[in-house]
């Protein structure tokens, strides 16, 4: 039997249990049917970000933005197809630091676009400024050996 990894519903919330092994099968919530790696990144909130965070077996990287950012509106489309590369090997959610102001302050947020890869619900590594797709890629991938 293929090992576990616990995975959060981002339609639902609800904690999956999902083989290993079938991760790059497009698994579904087991509650809502829906799928649970969808290739894009998923909207967090104060309420969804500490669930989605500390319940996920797979690295969780989060794109701190916000609507009035300038850099944050151009790097939008790399960070998606930079989701949709990595979409077995890490999931991918976006927060609003102008509407999730407490988990912005919580993880001191100065300055944006800003990603932070967590694992665990810990922090492991942090990233300011736009980046390009395959430098998204690149970075989560030397982050998550």
């Amino acid at each position: 039997m293929s090992e576990l990894s616990h995975v959060v519903c981002p339609s639902c919330g609800a904690t999956n249990r999902v083989p290993q092994n079938r991760l790059t099968q497009q698994p579904t919530c087991g509650k809502c049917k829906q799928t649970l790696l969808p290739g894009v990144p998923v909207d967090l909130t104060d309420q969804s970000f500490p669930k989605f965070i500390g319940n996920n077996d797979l690295p969780v990287v989060v794109d701190f933005w916000a609507e009035w950012c300038g850099p944050c509106k151009q790097m939008a489309p790399a960070y998606t197809e930079a989701a949709s590369q990595l979409q077995s090997r890490a999931i991918f959610a976006k927060l609003n630091t102008e509407v999730a102001q407490s988990v912005a302050g919580q993880y001191a947020i100065r300055s944006i676009p800003t990603m932070i890869i967590f694992h665990e619900g810990r922090e492991v590594a942090r990233q300011s400024g736009a980046m390009s797709p395959s430098q998204i890629v690149n970075w989560v991938n030397s982050q998550i050996t």
